[in-house]
């Protein structure tokens, strides 16, 4: 069939962040459909590696660094010619316009944008992290569409010279057949298999950007009132200052820090409540998660993503970035009184995986 579209989706890697999860989703999705899917990452490497079947076709570009994979990238576009190219992360970005341009070949090329480029430029030490506004202003015109994962993602990369007819926000595909049957599975943690004790849950990389230090203060304030404990799943740099504030707080018995979990959801939906407590957010995956798996949840109003998930506090609790007083009673309130369990899955569907791929299809092939 000549005239069947083909997709590629081109990552670094598939580390077990949220984009990298996305893209997976989109993977399989359109796989699924009897799109041909090739998964082109700079180094075959990553814990969601586990989650592809046989329908995606990884191809491992084998390059050491993303620089040096530009080339590879332009040689595969040149000999594929893929229909479409989704990238995810503004270096990976990068490389796939310029790989793009490079190749001569007639891809078009979407870009995904999963967090406000802005606030990383400004809290982070990083240079690239500095340079990435400059990046997007010179780079991202050039791409055929980028796509956004809110309103308030749209705005910002709006805010850096890219076309308002160039851009759209597609909510991240959440809802899939693989994490509803995770759902079903059970977590075996002694905290969540007791009938006692509720659990407080974050979720997330161990980076300033999701302030969990914010959250052990909030749990602290809490604990001092009612029984309670608190897991932190994820990894990340932010490790050994968080240990180091349990233990100033003296919570060595009531909080957890597993490490990075392939699978949250039977965690999520095992606890009493999922509290997001972000500095800034692109959108928000977990809270989605959390209501599909009818687990309340409470969020900090960082930026809009979280707000857009929630109908702006409709469907969970939001409170003001940084603020531990506001964060902790809004744990209380929700403990004391949470919302319908069914109205939080019916939200939830929202985001269901068939009605995202949807507009990625009209995006790529129309």
């Amino acid at each position: 069939m000549p005239n069947m579209p083909r997709l590629a989706i081109f990552l670094r890697d598939l580390a077990g962040g949220g984009a990298e999860k996305v893209m997976v989703t989109l993977a399989e999705g359109f796989a699924e459909r009897g799109v041909p899917v090739d998964l082109v990452l700079v180094k075959k490497v990553g814990p969601y590696l586990e989650f592809l079947s046989s329908r995606v076709h990884v191809i491992d570009l084998c390059s050491k660094r993303l620089l040096t994979s530009i080339h590879d990238l332009a040689r595969y576009l040149r000999e594929a010619r893929p229909t479409a190219l989704i990238s995810a992360l503004e270096d990976t970005n990068a490389a796939a316009i310029l790989a793009a341009r490079l190749s001569r070949a007639p891809t078009r090329v979407i870009v995904t944008v999963h967090n406000h480029v802005s606030i990383e430029s400004r809290q982070s030490r990083r240079l690239k992290r500095k340079l990435a506004p400059y990046l997007i202003r010179c780079l991202y015109p050039h791409a055929d569409h980028v796509v956004t994962v809110s309103q308030g993602v749209e705005a910002d990369i709006m805010g850096m010279g890219v076309p308002k007819e160039r851009v759209s926000t597609i909510y991240n595909p959440i809802l899939t057949p693989t994490f509803r049957a995770q759902l079903k599975e059970r977590a075996e943690h002694p905290w969540l298999n007791s009938s006692g004790v509720p659990v407080l849950l974050g979720i997330g990389r161990l980076h300033p950007q999701k302030n969990f230090a914010l959250l052990i203060r909030a749990f602290h304030a809490v604990r001092q009132q009612r029984a309670l404990k608190l897991i932190i799943l994820g990894e990340g740099p932010e490790r050994l200052h968080l240990k180091a504030l349990i233990e100033e707080l003296m919570l060595g018995e009531d909080v957890q820090l597993p490490g990075f979990v392939t699978n949250p959801a039977p965690w999520i939906r095992q606890s009493a409540l999922l509290v997001l407590s972000s500095n800034w957010e692109g959108f928000g995956n977990v809270l989605v998660e959390a209501m599909a798996a009818g687990t309340p949840v409470v969020s900090t109003r960082c930026d809009s993503g979280p707000a857009e998930i929630l109908a702006n506090g409709l469907y969970g609790r939001l409170s003001p970035v940084g603020d531990v007083d506001a964060l902790s009673e809004a744990i209380k309130a929700t403990l004391e009184g949470p919302p319908d369990a069914e109205s939080l899955r019916r939200r939830a569907e929202d985001f269901d995986r068939e009605h995202i791929i949807d507009q990625y299809h009209q995006v790529c092939f129309n």
